[in-house]
Parts: C-alpha cells; sequence; structure tokens
C-alpha cells in the first residue's frame, strides 16, 4: 500500500477506507459530488479581497492584512497547505510590522469549501499563534465545519498526489 502523506495522524480505520476508495476509483467522483465546482479566485488581487471579506466578517479587531498570494514554493519546501507571516521592517528609527498569507499553489484551482478552510487557519493565526484549543475554537466559529473540510482538503490533496487533476 502506498503511504498517504497527507492523512499522517488519522485513524487507521479512515486511512483504510482512502485506500479503499482509491482501488476502487471512488475518491475523485466522491470528491466530484461534495464539490463540484472550483472558486472563482484564480489572481492574487481576487484571493486578496476575498480574504478581506472573510477578516472583516469575523475578525475586525484583528491586526491588517498587506498581502494575500499563491505561493508556488510552499507547497513543496513547507508542506503546508498555507501560511501567515508576519514580517518586521526597520524604516528609519520606526518597526513596520506586516501580516501576509500565503497560500499553495494547488489551492488555485479547488473548491471554494478549502480555500475557505485554508484562510480561516491563517486568518485565526492574526489572533492566536499556537495550535490550540483556542485557535481551534477560533476556527470553528468563522467555519463550524472546519474540521470536516480539514480532512476533507487532505483527502483532494490525496487524490492529486495519485491519481492527478480533479477538475
Amino acid at each position: 500500500m502506498q503511504p498517504l502523506t497527507y492523512l499522517t495522524g488519522y485513524s487507521a480505520r479512515i486511512i483504510e477506507q482512502v485506500h479503499q476508495m482509491l482501488d476502487q476509483d471512488e475518491l475523485g467522483t466522491w470528491l466530484l459530488q461534495r464539490y463540484p465546482q472550483c472558486h472563482a479566485y484564480r489572481n492574487e488581487r481576487a484571493l486578496y479581497e476575498y480574504a478581506m471579506e472573510l477578516k472583516n466578517r469575523y475578525m475586525r479587531q484583528a491586526p491588517a492584512l498587506s498581502k494575500v498570494v499563491y505561493d508556488p514554493k510552499l507547497h513543496v519546501l513547507h508542506n503546508a497547505l498555507g501560511i501567515h507571516k508576519k514580517i518586521a521592517r526597520v524604516q528609519g528609527s520606526k518597526l513596520n510590522t506586516k501580516n501576509e498569507i500565503r497560500v499553495a499553489t494547488v489551492f488555485r484551482q479547488a473548491p471554494q469549501a478549502f480555500l475557505d478552510m485554508i484562510l480561516v487557519h491563517e486568518l485565526a493565526h492574526l489572533k492566536v499563534a499556537e495550535h490550540n484549543r483556542a485557535f481551534y475554537q477560533l476556527c470553528r466559529h468563522m467555519a463550524p465545519d472546519y474540521d470536516q473540510l480539514e480532512l476533507d482538503a487532505r483527502l483532494y490533496l490525496t487524490y492529486l498526489d495519485c491519481v492527478g487533476e480533479l477538475y
């Protein structure tokens, strides 16, 4: 059996079910039934505007975002779906900080729900740095089905890894 990199940490029962779905060529069909369409945020301007809309809806008091981009290196180098960076720069006698969100390029053409899950996760880092209970409560506040979306996004990545493009 091929190791399912994106599902490490999940139960043996789930991993076995995914192996069965892959062997029977059912995972792609299942994903397409649950998530039939891709999101429309293909360029970085649209992605930034959408991330700001989410931030303003759920986290008005959080620090500002200076950039939200698709990062082609992210997926390969960090084995991450998205990343939040706080960048500090000295300008004269002042220290300026900027918050950036980088999303793996593989999600440029993915279901809306997966992009939402990644943005919610990275926006939550604006308030809570660590992956602790408060962090996941904030994620679930912004996306009540956050846990299921995270699993489904990992199933999507597993499908891409094992089979190829879905859309």
